[in-house]
């Protein structure tokens, strides 16, 4: 696998991504990680410093004759999504990705490829090693826990970055330029319940619903893909009308920025009615298989016969559940009136855990107006409440607002352009970017994020485009090398202001 990859184009990109994806680096657990690039810019002999929450800046001095231009941030998080098939065997704390080229695309065997924000930071490894790539004065930053509430971003301190241009290396579609994202909420609902003795004359079944596509929680919330909450929800509501049922755990999604791809559910129901059941089983997932013939191909719905749980959720607080979370916002909130085709606000309903008395409801809240994204978290909040459910609302982070009009939008747009013969989509995204935080530490930086083509991201079908990949690495070495002058930006905002 190490060979093949490393073969790509540009081989010192495709050489250091691979060696940053033989490290384990989940969200919140960094440590190795971390030492991994610190290690990598002493190893370099580059000034590297470690921040308070676990950010690391490696600085480089400027090739020959640039050393007159603003200097440049370079920023990348560390960590990566772990996400994996019910069927695939791997360990994400002990074992490194196992990728595979494929055609144009490199992919990985069963679980998420790491390509966001991997490519990111081999990029930054890459141009850390070169030779001779002429570049500005560089500071790179590679921030942690970006997935799971951003906390280095939030965490760096103002002050340690000298750069006025920030280049974010986080966006995954090659033909876009991205000037402002959405903020976030994690809103999580928790509880206990009373639990009944199962009838007798009750005959159970573990109901699985495997095979979504899920995705990104913000990027592919437009898509309309089933979530698995949703869908599971669906089915023991209507379990419980019709049969009588009786639910014993519900276990569905993981991540709160990854549409659910799966949930499981053991329930119980009159011996008697047992055969109807699974043939209403069979008409479900008819019926959910055209509903998401397009989104979700590969869905699939089954129950295989378990032993008799001792215990179900009490018959009200049963009722109260599968009403709740058929009430909870999923998808789209609403989409944004002044930016055509940007989905301002929305809600993932990403993991439902229900046993043994207790249960957690998690949600993240995106919007791009934050007074909105605060309305629909506390309409949520409010829906959970009425079941008696304690609700948090925490890791609220802003949005990113567009400025499209600052000297490096318009630079960036001039070279696509005239490398390409097309104009980029300059455009703003319903993701969580680190730059909507960053931005309130440094207010006068400038920011624009932009990356190769990676799909299917925060989930086993995440891949990355090998040609994508060289287009975006040749874009970004001819914008470093057009950076302008630290003494022109200067000049420039004084007459400005003169005016």
């Amino acid at each position: 696998m190490s060979t093949q990859i490393e073969s790509l184009e540009p081989k010192a990109l495709w050489q250091n991504f691979a060696a940053l994806n033989a490290v384990p680096r989940p969200s919140k657990k960094e440590e190795r990680v971390i030492k991994f690039i610190q290690d990598f810019g002493n190893s370099q002999g580059f000034d590297t410093i470690t921040d308070e929450v676990g950010n690391v800046i490696i600085r480089k001095p400027a090739t020959p004759g640039m050393e007159d231009r603003q200097t440049v941030v370079l920023q990348s998080h560390l960590d990566m999504v772990h996400q994996k098939n019910a069927d695939t065997d791997f360990d994400f704390l002990s074992q490194g990705i196992d990728m595979y080229v494929d055609g144009d695309w490199v992919k990985a065997k069963g679980t998420t490829l790491g390509a966001d924000n991997g490519i990111g930071v081999a990029t930054m490894m890459a141009l850390l090693v070169s030779k001779d790539i002429a570049h500005p004065p560089l500071e790179c930053l590679f921030t942690i826990d970006e997935e799971t509430g951003m906390t280095g971003a939030m965490g760096l301190n103002g002050g340690l970055l000298k750069g006025t241009i920030m280049l974010n290396l986080d966006t995954e579609d090659d033909r876009e330029l991205t000037i402002g994202c959405a903020g976030g909420i994690d809103v999580t609902a928790t509880g206990s319940y009373n639990e009944e003795t199962i009838p007798f004359d009750y005959t159970a079944y573990r109901v699985s619903l495997t095979g979504l596509t899920g995705g990104h929680s913000g990027m592919d919330i437009h898509v309309g893909r089933a979530n698995a909450n949703k869908l599971m929800n669906r089915i023991l509501f209507q379990a419980a009308d019709k049969f009588n049922a009786r639910v014993h755990s519900i276990d569905g999604g993981s991540l709160r920025n990854a549409i659910p791809r799966e949930s499981f559910a053991e329930i119980a129901v009159p011996e008697a009615r047992a055969e109807i059941f699974l043939e209403f089983l069979a008409k479900q997932t008819e019926i959910l298989k055209g509903e998401y013939s397009i989104t979700d191909p590969n869905l699939q719905l089954q129950a295989e016969h378990i032993d008799l749980p001792e215990a179900a959720i009490s018959y009200d607080f049963q009722s109260q559940l599968l009403r709740v979370l058929y009430a909870c916002p999923n998808g789209i909130h609403r989409m944004s009136p002044a930016i055509a085709g940007l989905v301002q606000t929305s809600n993932n309903l990403a993991r439902v855990e229900v046993k043994d008395g207790t249960y957690s409801i998690q949600c993240l809240t995106r919007s791009s107006v934050d007074s909105e994204k605060m309305d629909l978290a506390q309409a949520i909040q409010s829906t959970f409440e009425l079941a008696g459910a304690g609700v948090t609302l925490k890791g609220s982070y802003p949005g990113w607002t567009p400025k499209p009009d600052s000297a490096i939008v318009q630079t960036m747009s001039r070279i696509y352009s005239e490398l390409f013969h097309e104009a980029p989509h300059v455009n703003a995204c319903h993701a969580g970017l680190e730059c909507g935080i960053l931005g309130t530490h440094y207010p006068n930086m400038e920011m624009i994020s932009f990356g190769p083509t990676i799909t299917g991201a925060h989930s086993p079908d995440e891949k990355v485009q090998i040609s994508s990949v060289q287009k975006y690495w040749g874009f970004l070495l001819e914008t470093l090398k057009q950076i302008p002058k630290a003494q022109t930006a200067v000049l420039g905002q004084f007459f400005r202001k003169q005016a």
